[in-house]
């Protein structure tokens, strides 16, 4: 293969725009097209304009030639478009999640296998270095674990159709949910063993519930809860928790320590992408306490203050993607998770439906 990969950039919306700039500045990849189904009524972003424009994916794949496509587009469409890449000779770069359904997930991933080729998910928080060091603290923790993670977004504006949209093809606790499961998995390194899910339809403009929450049991005794809703309607109160506990103590995700009220309205506006992955701070807790039962050791404070913007960690996760292919990088763990990831939520999304409690085999 060439210096540089060839690839084609299926969708343009938040993400695909992000991750279409990271190509256009990496030396080592060349945009070869850029494709929608609606693209050439769209403003191009001016850095990308001057590359061809594709509106049918068969055509782009066949008169592009991209040695990979990065794919994202709805989610609905992942798996087809995943399946035909490889059917082509191509490495995948895929926003999450790998599909709608374990059924075309499981597909993907053994046609990447079958075919030799590279399958790297957008699980940004894999690459976010004050996320990787929440992992880390949290492993320290002890067993079992108690994990609450939420994310809600208020939606107006842009934010609006773009939720609407979301919803119209997945619930919150399923497109969202899947970053926040593989954290739990990753801090527990444990089976799920039981998923309990509850939703709600607040918003009469989307087809489905606009708000879920689902509640994952471990084999090691650890247990979990996410959090997602989205639509005008949500509260930007405790939108952003995201804390673990153990028998050691806790650690926890944190913002504004210091910053005053002037800060706090920087920290607002729920729908902004930048502050989905903002950490500016961790705090951990220590739960030992000496012989009159004070604490042993004060609670701790670690700035984050430095972490890399939204766009920084597109960087990185196209730089490796491009290290993936030119080292043959072994993804096997990382393509596991992202189906593991997608059957926790999809059962929760089965929990609401049939109210009950689903088993994981």
């Amino acid at each position: 293969m060439p210096d540089k990969v060839k690839i084609l950039v299926v969708g343009l919306g938040n993400m695909g725009a992000s991750h279409a700039s990271a190509y256009h500045r990496i030396p080592g990849f060349e945009i070869v097209g850029l494709m929608s189904r609606s693209i050439k009524a769209k403003r191009i972003p001016d850095e990308l304009k001057g590359y061809p424009l594709y509106e049918d994916y068969d055509q782009a794949l066949r008169e592009a030639k991209p040695d990979a496509v990065s794919i994202n587009s709805w989610p609905n469409t992942h798996a087809e478009y995943a399946l035909k890449a490889f059917d082509a000779g191509c490495h995948v770069f895929m926003e999450k999640p790998i599909a709608t359904n374990i059924e075309d997930a499981e597909k993907v991933v053994a046609a990447a296998r079958a075919r030799n080729k590279k399958l790297v998910l957008g699980y940004i928080l894999r690459v976010h270095p004050s996320w990787i060091k929440f992992i880390e603290m949290g492993r320290t923790l002890g067993k079992p674990l108690v994990m609450r993670l939420n994310l809600n977004q208020q939606s107006s504006g842009p934010a609006w159709h773009w939720h609407k949209n979301l919803i119209d093809s997945l619930i919150p606790i399923v497109d969202c949910g899947v970053h926040y499961v593989d954290v739990m998995c990753q801090l527990t390194g444990a089976k799920p063993v039981r998923v309990h899910g509850i939703g709600a339809k607040l918003w009469a403009e989307a087809d489905k519930d606009n708000y879920g929450h689902l509640h994952v049991t471990f084999d090691d005794g650890s247990v979990g809860w996410y959090e997602a809703g989205w639509g005008p309607m949500m509260s930007e109160v405790a939108y952003f928790v995201k804390d673990v506990v153990g028998p050691k103590g806790a650690v926890s995700i944190v913002a504004n320590q210091g910053g005053g009220a002037k800060e706090a309205e920087k920290l607002s506006d729920s729908a902004d992408i930048d502050k989905h992955t903002k950490t500016d701070a961790i705090k951990i807790h220590h739960a030992a306490v000496d012989e009159d039962k004070n604490w042993s050791k004060p609670d701790e404070i670690f700035s984050m203050t430095d972490e890399p913007g939204h766009q920084e960690l597109c960087d990185r996760e196209q730089a490796f993607f491009r290290k993936a292919i030119r080292e043959d990088i072994d993804l096997s763990e990382s393509m596991d998770a992202a189906v593991n990831s997608l059957r926790i939520v999809l059962a929760a999304e089965q929990s609401i439906a049939e109210k009950r409690a689903i088993d994981l085999a």
